[in-house]
């Protein structure tokens, strides 16, 4: 496993948390009975081309399960298994902004238990509209919790957003960030940085997009290959080939400098059960790929942010305060 005692070279969600809440906080999944409407035909068909019929939420419980009753078993066992007392009920599966607003709402004031410091919801770009952040701005007063709002974009190539079948564009994503930043939202942004289309320079403008939208957090993910998705068919006919797991470290690495110091990075390597998929982490362990991205931060001594001198007017700085920048 990784060494959780080692100094890292960027900003870990465990230290915000530790830092805002004065101690541990555990994010608890929670399943919704929803679709997306990339589904559904509102906005494509036949999901995410890498996207499961179960979606993201592998450590779920069922659906169908009020939200108190998943939020009462996951307590009963990470609580006393971690010693948490302080959580976060996460939103996890498809898009939990794609149902009525009285729906809505009603399942967002049902996550706002007392041991909840916040809620977490996880949707898409073309999911967000004021009409619901006025529902969580809402709930945020009412119930003094927090809000953290996840979108995902994965990519900010937008003909690769086309290949994966997302069924929105760039400019929705910005849309939507610009939306959730007047409420005050924090906002973390879902990215996989291995995907077959992109390139290097995908994953450094990626970087650079998010930290001048003032993004609160980002979650990386390397693809995993799920069976039966049209991705699966891609790769079995070799229409679709991954980089090494070097290379994924590589490509990391250089979003991490990148991005501005600020952002928070809740994961840097996703993790699925291998029995559901034909490629994950390259078969050794998600906590192998992290060591990789660790070791090569070490031995290059570089760390998040130091190459985050784009902003706020490079090419004028000269000009200005012997050169410092934002």
């Amino acid at each position: 496993m990784s060494d959780t005692t080692r100094p890292k070279r960027y900003r870990m969600v465990s230290k915000f948390y530790k830092e805002t809440y004065g101690e541990k906080v555990y994010k608890l999944p929670v399943a919704l009975p929803l679709t997306c409407p990339n589904r559904d035909g509102s906005a494509g068909v036949g999901g995410c081309t890498f996207c499961g019929e179960i979606g993201a939420g592998y450590e779920n419980r069922p659906a169908w399960m009020t939200v108190r009753m998943q939020l009462e078993e996951n307590i009963a066992h990470i609580g006393p298994k971690y010693k948490a007392k302080k959580f976060i009920p996460y939103y996890q599966n498809f898009s939990n902004t794609y149902l009525p607003l009285e729906d809505f709402k009603s399942y967002m004031e049902q996550g706002c238990i007392d041991e909840a410091v916040g809620i977490a919801i996880a949707t898409r770009p073309d999911c967000i509209s004021n009409e619901y952040l006025d529902v969580l701005q809402d709930i945020q007063q009412r119930f003094q919790k927090d809000i953290y709002i996840e979108l995902g974009l994965q990519t900010v190539n937008y003909h690769t957003l086309d290949k994966i079948n997302r069924g929105h564009d760039l400019a929705q994503f910005i849309d939507a960030v610009l939306r959730i930043k007047r409420y005050g939202f924090n906002v973390t942004t879902h990215m996989i940085v291995n995907l077959p289309w992109d390139t290097m320079e995908d994953t450094i403008e990626g970087a650079k997009i998010l930290s001048s939208l003032g993004v609160d957090q980002v979650k990386l993910h390397a693809l995993y290959i799920v069976k039966n998705t049209l991705m699966a068919k891609w790769y079995e006919e070799g229409q679709i080939t991954l980089i090494s797991a070097e290379e994924y470290a590589e490509r990391v690495v250089q979003f991490l400098r990148h991005l501005h110091p600020d952002i928070v990075l809740q994961r840097l390597v996703g993790r699925a059960p291998e029995d559901n998929t034909l490629f994950t982490n390259w078969s050794m362990g998600w906590w192998r790929v992290q060591d990789l991205i660790d070791d090569m931060m070490d031995e290059l001594d570089v760390h998040q942010g130091d190459l985050c001198d784009y902003l706020n007017g490079k090419a004028v700085r000269k000009f200005i305060d012997g050169g410092q920048h934002e």
